[in-house]
Formats: structure tokens, sequence, C-alpha cells
């Protein structure tokens, strides 16, 4: 036995017979966790939409369900919307007849759209937060009477610790309010149901995990920067096999459990080993966890932080070149090369790129791959729509970026790269930004 395996079977139990609700189990994490349960001999309820295989992401209800029974586990996969409470309540009573019962509820279905709020739209704004909050409340509701019954109930919610760092809402609000809604439903229903044994929890990834959605979004290369959805898996394990009377109200963040219980070798969760991994949202440096299984005292959320920035105007665009500059224009010619026919049909797009900082002019530049056969120059652009996408950093994160050196999925994510204007046209540019690379 190895030794993360070792401290993993001394403070997780057995989830043999216990029956878990997992939303959104088709696919990536909510799938990872039912697996992990099913090696145990637990009973799997699917709730999720995927019934017919998607265009562009593996995976449905039915043949998730047949990887659960091959892995040791029972399976009863439900057509479900969270959107739609009778769903979730029928999903719910068929699980019950099934199996007698409910366990656990783990509230993984959820949406995301990392756009500001000039770009979200009403449709994007009312389909998260009837996903992330609204379903974690319906699919809660719906389960407790049940759990309430279970030696050792749980709610675990996939969703972030409250930290209240304007970083994290400035440049996608309503997502941010959407997800922090799943977390407080972990604060108010922790003590709501403190007295009848239920514990509800959240759990959130320290880096981020590799999944069939995450490389529709930001493409293969991203992956070397992730972790493997075991992770999660295995840190869910651990909060799902504790009393619940105990440990309820946590906010927990996957590495932190898992190290608490003594797993030290985090390399075997690295799809790529060795590789520096992505932080994923939400999570500042100095951000605290009530991640330990093994204190007795259940801890509050951290406290609110809050920090502002400010930036001061630099000189005017038609200040002399510096040395810099002129290694951005070198970049910028170069790029024009590299455009391609496919490139132009894939992105449809026109970019706006402004840079930044002290050792530098403001300068703004152009990246057109919406009129053939493509153009990149300085300035705005003579074909210019009135609705670019803007992406702004600092002259050294473009340089990294346009050579390599910088992931632009990690440049986004750590806040280093900001986008404002189509997130999806930002994404099709995003998996073609390696071929750009002029170093």
């Amino acid at each position: 036995m190895s030794p993360n395996a070792a401290a993993l079977a001394r403070f997780s139990g057995s989830l043999k017979g216990r029956t878990l609700f997992i939303s959104g189990a088709s696919r990536g994490i909510g799938k990872a966790i039912a697996l992990r349960a099913a090696k145990d001999g637990a009973n799997i309820i699917i709730a999720a939409k995927t019934a017919t295989q998607h265009s562009k992401l593996a995976g449905t209800i039915y043949t998730a369900a047949h990887e659960i029974e091959k892995a040791g586990g029972k399976c009863l996969p439900c057509i479900v919307d969270v959107r739609e409470e009778e769903q979730v309540r029928k999903a719910v009573e068929d699980g019950v007849k099934a199996f007698g019962g409910i366990d656990i509820c783990v509230n993984n279905a959820s949406a995301i759209s990392l756009t500001g709020t000039l770009e979200t739209d009403m449709k994007k704004f009312d389909l998260m937060m009837n996903i992330n909050t609204r379903g974690t409340f319906v699919t809660s509701k719906a389960c407790l009477p049940y759990l309430v019954k279970s030696s050792n109930p749980h709610i675990l919610n996939l969703s972030p610790p409250l930290n209240l760092n304007p970083r994290w809402f400035k440049d996608h609000t309503a997502y941010s309010i959407a997800k922090y809604g799943m977390s407080l439903c972990v604060l108010g229903m922790a003590a709501e149901f403190k007295d009848k044994g239920v514990a509800v929890n959240a759990l959130w990834p320290k880096t981020a995990i590799y999944t069939a959605a995450m490389d529709m979004l930001a493409g293969a290369e991203v992956k070397k920067s992730c972790r493997t959805e075991d992770i999660v898996s295995d840190a869910a394990h651990v909060i799902l096999s504790q009393p619940s009377r105990s440990f309820t109200g946590r906010f927990t963040v996957d590495e932190d459990v898992l190290r608490s219980v003594g797993v030290k070798d985090f390399d075997v969760y690295s799809c790529v080993p060795g590789s520096e991994l992505m932080p994923d949202f939400f999570l500042d440096d100095h951000t605290e966890s009530s991640s330990s299984v093994t204190e007795t005292t259940s801890s509050a959320p951290a406290s609110p932080t809050s920090t502002a920035s400010s930036s001061s105007a630099a000189a005017s665009s038609e200040a002399p070149l510096t040395e810099l500059d002129k290694k951005v224009e070198q970049v910028i010619k170069q790029a024009q090369k590299a455009i391609t026919p496919t490139m132009l049909s894939e992105v449809r797009g026109y970019f706006q790129v402004e840079l930044k900082g002290d050792d530098i002019n403001h300068r703004q530049y152009y990246l057109d791959l919406l009129t053939p056969p493509g153009a990149t120059g300085r300035g705005k652009g003579a074909s210019a729509p009135a609705d670019p996408v803007i992406m702004s950093c600092t002259v050294p994160d473009f340089l990294m970026l346009f050579n390599g050196e910088l992931s632009p999925t990690r440049a986004f994510m750590t806040g280093r790269l900001k986008i404002s204007g189509s997130m999806g046209k930002a994404q099709r540019l995003i998996k073609f930004i390696p071929q750009f690379n002029v170093k």
C-alpha cells in the first residue's frame, strides 16, 4: 500500500451501502466522486441532463452508470435539470424507492460565464443563478427529509470559501454571486440543521482541474498546469466519511483536506508531474480554509477581506518608443505572419490589446481575426467593430504570452490577463495563442 493510500485509509471510512445523490455526475468531478464511492460498494443516484452524447463532451448519465457499476457500485441514472424542481423531487423519490433512503447529497452541477457586468446578458445571469444557487437549494431541500433519517448524513457543495476580496468579483460579478450562493447555502444550512446531525460543507480545488469541459474551454495545452479529478474525489471521500455531527460548517480546500490526514505525495494528482500548477479562482495566498479532519471543532469561514488597487495612467500613445515598445512592435508584426485561414474561420473575432505599466508608454494594438486575410497593428485599426474584445495586461506578461512562457489560461485565471467583451471569442483565440509563438 502506498503512503498516500495508507493515510487515506486511516481517515476515510467505507461508504459501502450508503446512497449518494450527485448532481451533474455524468462527467467530470461529479462522476469522479461517484466512482470513488462506487469502489466501496455505494449506491449512486446520478442527476444530470445529458442523456444523449454531447457533440463535444464525452459521457452521458448511462455511460457514467455503466462505469459506476463496473467499479463496484449500484447506480440509478436520472435525467434531471436542477432548475426544474419537479424533476429533482422525482429523482430523489425514485432513488429512495430504489435504495431505501439518501445518506449523502453532493451539489456539483454548475454553470459558468466569466463575463463582466455589461457583457453578461440576463439569460446567462439567470442560467448561473438557477443552476448554481437555486439548483443547490432545491436539491438540498429535496434530499433533507431523507438525510435527517440517516445515521451519518452529509451535504457537500462544490463551492469556494467566502472570500470577499474584490479581485474575485470585478471581472465576473455574476458568476461570483452565483457560485457564492452555493457557499452561502453551506453557511446557513450547516447552522440550521446542526441539531439534526446533518453535516453541510463546501469543497473547492486549490488548483485548476483538468476535465473535458476545461479542455473544450481552454484547449489541451492547459492540461500540464492542472491536476486530475482524483484529488477532489479523494478529498470528498475523506469529508463524507467524517462524523456528521462534528464535521460541519467547513469551507475546505482539496489539498488542505488531504494534507491534514497525512497525504504527502501530490505529484500523483498532477496531469504532468513536476509542472507548475495553475491556481483556481477565489483563493488568495492568505485565504484560510477549515479543512483539517483531525480537529474536532468546527471553524467559521475565513473573515472577508477587502483590498483595493489603483493604477496611474502612463504616457500618451504619442510618446517616443522605448526599448520595450520596440519589442512589442516586433511581436505584433511577427504575429501577423502566423495568422492562418483556419484561425480566421474558427476565431471570428476582433481584439484590442491594451498594454500598461510603469516601464512602457500606454499602447493599444489590434488583432483582426474577423476580416480576411487578418491583420495586426498599432491603435484600434481601420476595421474595428463597435464591440471588440479588449484584452489588457502588462508588457512582460504580453511578451511571455507570445513567446510561450506564460499560459493564456493561467494568465487569465490569476488576473494577469484581463478580458472584457465576448468570452466565447476570447476562449477561441486562447486556443490559438500557442501558434503565435514568436520566441
